[in-house]
């Protein structure tokens, strides 16, 4: 039985370089590597997840603390926080079901493990060197640094690596 994700690791960059993107691609090479991969995005947004008039988004205008829609295919709880605090990752992490790995999207902050997507086209410069938590960068450039440098379009040397750097650690 699979327990509460003891491997975290977000995937980080500037906006526009592809984290979602890449996400996307590991997920199915992770679960062919026999992973459960939860994924969090972390949004500065307010998140609209059903039209106004539906009846989910009428019970939270009319004050549900939250709300849960459920299908036979899916479901969703959408909680409001109504002024209180965003929840702290730890709390976002056990609302999850259990799983192998949970991936972030964003979390540049946060001090975890990640992996920077850098795009040198993108005429950024890399977060690395002030990010002692970045320890790869997946990227489409040949620039050697100081820390791994994977190929941003070989998807399963990626998973890989991220199964192999996991698979060693309880």
């Amino acid at each position: 039985m699979l327990k509460k994700s003891p491997h975290i690791l977000a995937i980080t960059g500037y906006s526009g370089s592809g984290k979602t993107t890449l996400i996307e691609a590991l997920l199915p090479e992770l679960a062919q590597l026999g992973w459960r991969v939860n994924v969090i995005k972390h949004s500065h947004h307010d998140l609209e997840l059903e039209p106004p008039r539906k009846d989910s988004a009428r019970f939270r205008a009319a004050g549900a603390g939250e709300v849960m829609v459920v299908s036979p295919f899916r479901y969703a709880i959408v909680h409001e926080l109504r002024g209180a605090a965003e929840p702290t990752l730890a709390e976002q992490i056990a609302r999850l079901a259990p799983a192998d790995l949970t991936l972030l999207e964003g979390f540049k902050s946060a001090e975890i493990p990640k992996i920077e997507i850098w795009r040198e086209a993108n005429g950024k410069p890399l977060l690395y060197p002030i990010d002692a938590s970045i320890i790869a960068i997946a990227t489409d450039s040949n620039e050697q640094q100081a820390i791994p440098v994977l190929n941003l379009n070989d998807i399963p040397a990626l998973a890989r690596f991220i199964f192999d750097l996991f698979a060693k650690k309880p």
